[in-house]
């Protein structure tokens, strides 16, 4: 945020501004109108099950979190934390598609994740290993949290009162939850899964409460009657009892989720109120869907995984098209990320000439808010759809000869001197690579075309070889004007353009393109159209 901009108009605007993360924290400030809470903090929660590697949806729910969380810190000065809870107690029950060792990992289904060995021979367990990618994964991005074990806080007592206290409400919450179930699930339904002390496996087996205050239970195990504590670890919580007895034990006050666990909030919410404690705020955001239409899943392989996009797109890039709409469906495949990338460059060329109340409906203050940065003014001197459509007509280039042309377009080119174009001609080489080049095809011209492209070179030949890009367009429309050419519409020249020069539908402003790419290669490219 700028220095013109004091603190105190920037919580002023903050207060009023109707983008969904200020909206989000204004629920934070009427949950806490009285003051700081007793813990001295509000908490913010997000879950994560390390049975599977983190994905685009965990970099998604993390960093939307943050966006409310540093929304409010700008509303309100009660400190904030953030904890990434780790659900690796919970039991394996498939073994995942993309992990090797993969007979060894079915010998051991039903354990909890931190009881099963690393299949990739790395950590002490699989949910070490996950949890190792997780936290690497979101320092990758900056982001402020507290990391927290499932198994650790069961295991070193952090939980023993709040599942001493489950015992108290058992019946309370199997009022809650039996009639949310089959017929058939309901007979062996329980809100406390004992760990087996033969096995070790997370059973699912009807439990009797022995004795609440001690934390005991029984069950049958095998065919054996087994009287054993739920405290230390020998026992965790069904889900949606697990998510709302966690609430209550860490103090938790905003967590959102998917529109899939819509269920899961009510009824957590219900077991939480029956604990006596007062659920979280949050909302429930829309899933991803791919190029069909289809929601994603993992195990299809369908959709961006955070891997591609990043080797696509930058991190900026992902962080605007999560940040955009959250309660809408969006399609998440390759084609979205070229727009992300010149959106966010949109937003945040406009983001300086912003008074505070449209910065803080920008994206990007958001964006880069979330890792306590400032947005960042350096400007870029090119879209990166243009950049595309240079490396279209380039072929397989080198970042270097990307530079080359660029200099017949921007002054004093450099990869020192703009070091985000820099990275986004790599971006723009290997999304071609992978993505467009494949799908390239120059049509012949049209005999109408191929007189205006016939003009065109003649237009060119006339010009200097700076010439502005502002005289190379006036040619060009004054070409698609012409009625000696037959063009309905301007629409039908840009798109014979397009086709015939550059091997696709769409395409940049061509004044811009041939400015940048060079009069002299534009006129070897209508040489090739016309050939």
């Amino acid at each position: 945020m700028s220095d013109s901009i004091t603190s105190a108009a920037l919580r002023e605007a903050a207060l009023v501004s109707k983008a969904w993360p200020y909206e989000e924290a204004r629920k934070l400030l009427k949950r806490y109108e009285k003051g700081t809470p007793a813990k001295g903090h509000v908490l913010f929660e997000t879950g994560y099950g390390p049975s599977g590697l983190p994905h685009i949806g965990t970099f998604n729910e993390v960093l939307r979190t943050t966006m409310v969380r540093r929304a409010y810190e700008e509303m309100s000065d009660i400190p904030t934390r953030l904890i990434a809870f780790s659900d690796d107690m919970d039991g394996l029950r498939k073994v995942p598609d993309n992990v090797p060792n993969q007979a060894m990992l079915a010998e051991h289904l039903g354990k909890p994740l931190t009881k099963i060995p690393d299949p990739f021979g790395k950590f002490e367990s699989f949910a070490h290993h996950n949890n190792a990618m997780l936290r690497e994964f979101l320092d990758r991005f900056g982001f402020d949290y507290d990391f927290r074990s499932s198994t650790e806080a069961y295991e070193g007592g952090q939980f023993d009162e709040a599942l001493k206290d489950i015992l108290r409400h058992y019946q309370a919450i199997m009022d809650i939850m039996l009639p949310t179930l089959r017929k058939e699930r309901q007979a062996t339904y329980s809100p406390v899964l004992p760990v087996s002390p033969k096995s070790g496996i997370v059973l699912q087996v009807p439990v009797t409460v022995v004795d609440a205050d001690a934390g005991l239970i029984r069950f049958d195990d095998e065919g054996e009657e087994i009287t054993q504590s739920i405290l230390g670890g020998k026992a965790k919580l069904q889900w949606k009892v697990d998510w709302a007895m966690r609430w209550v034990a860490l103090g938790v006050d905003y967590e959102m989720s998917g529109k899939d666990l819509i269920d899961s909030v009510t009824q957590s919410s219900k077991i939480c109120r029956a604990l006596g404690a007062r659920p979280p705020e949050g909302f429930n955001y829309e899933m991803f869907l791919d190029e069909k239409g289809e929601k994603i899943s993992k195990s299809k392989g369908n959709g961006l995984s955070l891997e591609q996009w990043l080797t696509y797109g930058p991190e900026e890039s992902l962080a605007f098209y999560a940040y955009r709409e959250p309660k809408k469906a969006k399609q998440l495949h390759m084609g979205v990320i070229p727009r992300a990338v010149d959106e966010y460059w949109q937003f945040r060329g406009n983001y300086p000439g912003q008074p505070v109340e449209q910065r803080l409906g920008n994206p990007v203050h958001h964006i880069h808010r979330a890792t306590l940065e400032a947005v960042p003014e350096a400007p870029l001197p090119v879209t990166f759809g243009l950049l595309l459509n240079l490396v279209g007509v380039m072929g397989d280039a080198k970042p270097e000869q990307v530079w080359g042309y660029l200099a017949n377009y921007v002054p004093d080119a450099s990869a020192e001197k703009y070091p985000e174009l820099d990275r986004l001609i790599g971006h723009a080489l290997a999304y071609h690579r992978d993505f467009v080049a494949p799908t390239l095809k120059r049509r012949k011209p049209e005999a109408n075309e191929a007189a205006a492209l016939r003009a065109l070179d003649g237009k060119l030949a006339e010009m200097p070889a700076d010439a502005s890009a502002e005289d190379i367009q006036n040619e060009v429309y004054a070409i698609g004007k012409d009625e000696a050419f037959g063009f309905a519409s301007l629409r039908d020249w840009f798109k014979a353009l397009y086709e015939t020069l550059l091997g696709a539908e769409q395409g940049p402003r061509m004044g811009s393109f041939i400015a940048l790419y060079g009069i002299a290669n534009s006129r070897r490219l209508i040489a090739e159209a016309l050939a």
